[in-house]
């Protein structure tokens, strides 16, 4: 009997949803269609997504997400459920990500039909004890493997990714239960130094802004919602619908190779960035217009040992000697708070804490207790590319088999790096997870898509995303954060603003080389400056210094200096230039160098720039703009001091004689 009534009073419940939804007369959606036939009810248009001529709860736009989602796992396959549990890369025609000795031709907009198998671990060198396919044939991952969650790394056209996006949806449409696809991407809108495949795409089509450190150093929470609003919109013009991004760590280890990505070393404003951001990107709420994003690297990937990254067997250690974990906490608290859709936790094992010495994709402490029950997470947990098979510090000893149950275990629900569902499936199969959790992260995964509106229209016009990325109302706003992103450091000397009828020099100093930086005559003209082509004929030097550490992915463990002449930069001409000519010093700081090597009794004018463009520099240079850009992150004094330096304490909390320019720091004319 009490079976009974709990049937009845089930259906009840449905049904009163159910009338409830319908009762407020619900707004037919336009549905993009290139396939399947259409279903029309009561007045009202909806897909056939599985093609059986009638209309299932998963294709009624009407109901709510959780019945739709529901209904929808109770028609799927084992094999269907496993393949939706990987994301991998997925490579357009011409287009050879993460291939070595890649022949170079033109990405267009079809499939790239090449499975990529990697038998050498990218990171180690070494080989794989378990070959991994780390991209597989489009058409071979949506039909046979039943993928439907993609990495595009293409630097490419709009016009090509809203082509490519349509093809591939197109495919997964035809599909037995014609579930679309999500394409995440990196970041695709910065001027950032290490472009590396799997960080950023670097310069690219779409708007330009600063990188992350340069939105932090504007201190303007408006105009950061509003950069994450426009590249929302360029995103979702193309089909990318998720951002593996953004970095919510903190920079508290200046040697750590990711500090480019985050947003500074302060907690508090790490949060205010990453929040804002979040509801740029996602608005209040999951939607058609929204683009889902993957929050990165939970618990924060800031405490490295040394600096080290744990991509490598040498940084896979994570430690915090200053006792502040949950100061690093911080901005993911924000990113929940705002909704984010996904966290990614990082690879590395904490060691001397109170958890588990296992990477955080296997740590059931931090990803169940922490995340999920304390925090009050309740989205996807999606785990970094290739713990299971590259980087399973701290469990070693597992088998491949053992490693999904134990990451399953604590809390993952999607799997990066891999895009053969083989062994996942064969780990559900022998019992080692039951289905039943296997549909826990169902549902998270297509609640997204559901919520996203691909299930109604997953496809774009590409006339509109030619329109739409990289326009000139979108690039006048990245134009200003450029100019509010430029810190003015020193200016003792009052050589700035440069006064009107200064010669000027201009020199680029990146790789050891030295580049004349020319200028137009409209451009000179019109700042009323006289630019020269040889620095003895000028008043002015300016020297704009970008050192370069190398790419993250090219470490080989050996120790990271933060000196300029350690990182590809011509010390001593330096001292010889600012010895013989007043001299203006540019400094791109991708990480907090040391640059007790310049000669301070003549490095009386310094800026510093996270990624900018030469005209802002420009006018920030000669006043045309007041500079009023303040630092994200404290930068030590010297190799000593950061050799010293507790690698989760922030800056402007340590000692006495850690700080060359402080956190905040700023000057304005």
């Amino acid at each position: 009997m009490t079976n009974y009534h709990t049937r009845i009073t089930k259906i009840l419940s449905f049904t009163l949803v159910s009338f409830a939804t319908f009762a407020q007369s619900p707004i037919q959606p336009k549905l993009g269609n290139q396939g399947v036939q259409i279903i029309k009810s009561q007045g009202y248009e909806f897909k056939d997504l599985n093609k059986n001529g009638k209309l299932d709860q998963y294709e009624d736009w009407r109901l709510p997400n959780e019945a739709r989602v529901k209904d929808l796992i109770s028609q799927m396959t084992l094999e269907e459920k496993i393949g939706f549990m990987l994301i991998s890369t997925t490579r357009m025609e011409g287009d050879y990500a993460f291939q070595q000795d890649a022949p170079k031709t033109e990405i267009k907009s079809g499939f790239n039909e090449e499975d990529l198998v990697q038998n050498i671990n990218m990171f180690s060198k070494k080989p794989l004890p378990v070959p991994v396919m780390s991209a597989v044939g489009t058409t071979k991952g949506v039909t046979q493997y039943n993928l439907r969650h993609f990495i595009l790394r293409a630097n490419t056209s709009a016009k090509n990714i809203a082509e490519w996006s349509n093809n591939l949806q197109r495919l997964c449409e035809s599909s037995r239960l014609g579930i679309p696809a999500i394409v995440a991407s990196n970041p695709r809108n910065h001027i950032t130094i290490d472009a590396s495949v799997g960080l950023s795409v670097g310069a690219t089509v779409f708007s330009k802004w600063p990188g992350e450190l340069g939105l932090a150093a504007m201190r303007d929470l408006e105009l950061t919602r509003e950069f994450a609003d426009i590249a929302r919109q360029e995103w979702a013009a193309v089909g990318l619908r998720k951002g593996y991004m953004y970095m919510a760590d903190l920079a508290t280890e200046p040697r750590w190779q990711r500090v480019e990505g985050t947003f500074g070393e302060n907690a508090d404003l790490a949060a205010s960035m990453i929040r804002e951001i979040t509801l740029g990107f996602q608005k209040n709420k999951l939607g058609t217009g929204s683009v889902a994003l993957t929050t990165k690297h939970f618990p924060g990937g800031g405490p490295q040992i040394d600096g080290q990254d744990p991509h490598f067997v040498w940084g896979q250690d994570q430690h915090y000697p200053g006792n502040m974990f949950d100061y690093h906490l911080k901005p993911f608290q924000a990113a929940i708070d705002a909704g984010t859709s996904a966290i990614m936790p990082y690879y590395a094992k904490p060691i001397n804490t109170k958890y588990e010495a296992v990477a955080f994709a296997y740590n059931k402490a931090i990803i169940n207790d922490l995340l999920r029950i304390k925090m009050g997470f309740k989205g996807i947990i999606n785990s970094d590319t290739g713990p299971i098979e590259m980087m399973p510090w701290g469990v070693e000893n597992l088998s491949v088999l053992e490693r999904y149950q134990k990451a399953i275990d604590c809390g993952v629900d999607l799997f990066s790096g891999t895009g053969d569902p083989t062994l996942l499936l064969e780990t559900v199969k022998k019992g080692m997870v039951s289905e039943s959790r296997i549909n826990q992260s169902m549902e998270r995964l297509l609640t997204e898509k559901f919520e996203l509106g691909l299930f109604e229209n997953p496809y774009v016009d590409v006339s509109y995303a030619e329109n739409t990325v990289g326009n000139s109302e979108f690039q006048k706003r990245g134009d200003l954060a450029f100019r509010k992103s430029i810190v003015l450091l020193r200016n003792d000397a009052k050589l700035l603003p440069i006064k009107k009828g200064t010669k000027v020099y201009i020199e680029s100093l990146y790789n050891n080389s030295k580049t004349n930086t020319p200028v137009s005559a409209g451009l000179a003209n019109e700042l009323g400056i006289e630019f020269v082509q040889d620095k003895k004929d000028a008043d002015l030097v300016v020297l704009i210094v970008t050192p370069n550490a190398g790419s993250l992915f090219s470490s080989t463990g050996a120790e990271i200096k933060l000196q300029l002449s350690d990182n590809k930069i011509d010390v001593k001409y330096i001292n010889e230039v600012t010895f013989s000519k007043p001299t203006v010093v540019v400094i791109n700081y991708s990480n907090p160098w040391v640059i007790d090597e310049i000669d301070t009794k003549n490095l009386k004018t310094v800026l510093a720039t996270f990624g900018t463009s030469s005209d802002a520099l420009l006018d920030v240079l000669t006043g045309k703009y007041n500079p009023t850009g303040k630092m994200p992150f404290t930068t030590p004094k010297s190799r000593q001091a950061v050799l010293d330096n507790q690698s989760d304490v922030p800056g402007y909390l340590k000692p006495d004689g850690y700080a060359l320019f402080k956190f905040g720091e700023g000057l304005g004319y």
